[in-house]
């Protein structure tokens, strides 16, 4: 384990948020790879604190999916698996799609107005080029959706599977072409809302996540082959 990990104190937060969210940004970027052992020991050393806040932050991490327990080996970063990113966008799809059914129903300017402005903070990330913004300026984007849907046990349900949808953000994000292709979806999204078009906006909301499980998918593919020919560690 090379990564060093520096957790930055915050008198506001309490020391076990501060180390489960420096493991779990150093997952979702990739500082901490696929099939990476997670030691408490030599993770307490690196960070600095006891082996308490590690043990709390790995179980959290491993309700996310984010980390498995393997027999006799322990935590270990979990990998992104086909299966797992098709039954969560499964799940995703059939609610996405109702939420936005409700949500151009109900929607009014003000709603619109704030699509829009989403919308522009994601552009704006895009321009930064920082991963992690502009996966949370897209999620932003969603969220005044869940919003406008006027549901709220919908909302509620959305919400919980937002970190399992992080990570397959991130991974959709690391490519420009996909990135220009979210702009023109959402862009046809704040349309279909001006419109109250219904049916437009359900197909383009089909059609961005299925490109998302495709672009996806042909990632974890590519980063598979470049972990088996990388030499194994001893």
């Amino acid at each position: 384990m090379g990564t060093d990990f520096t957790v930055n104190f915050n008198e506001y937060m309490p020391l076990r948020d501060l180390v489960y969210t420096t493991l779990r940004q150093a997952i979702l970027k990739g500082e901490l790879q696929p099939g990476e052992r997670l030691m408490e020991i030599q993770l307490a050393e690196k960070m600095g604190v006891s082996r308490t806040p590690i043990r709390e932050a790995i179980r959290r991490l491993e309700k996310e999916g984010l980390v498995i327990m393997v027999p006799r080996k322990g935590a270990e970063v979990a990998g992104i698996s086909e299966k797992m990113l098709k039954d969560v966008l499964e799940i995703r799809m059939t609610l996405e799609e109702l939420a936005l059914k409700l949500a151009i129903t109900r929607a009014g300017l003000e709603d619109i107005q704030k699509l829009e402005e989403a919308e522009k903070a994601f552009r704006e990330a895009i321009e930064g080029a920082k991963l992690i913004s502009m996966a949370e300026a897209d999620e932003q984007f969603h969220f005044v959706i869940y919003d406008a849907a006027g549901n709220e046990k919908l909302k509620e349900i959305l919400h919980g599977l937002k970190e399992n949808m992080y990570r397959y953000r991130l991974e959709y994000l690391k490519d420009e072409n996909y990135r220009k292709s979210l702009i023109r979806e959402h862009d046809s999204i704040i349309e279909a809302f001006k419109n109250k078009d219904v049916a437009s906006g359900m197909d383009v909301t089909e059609r961005h996540i299925k490109n998302q499980e495709k672009a996806v998918i042909t990632r974890v593919r590519q980063e598979e082959k470049e972990r088996e020919k990388k030499p194994k560690k001893r």
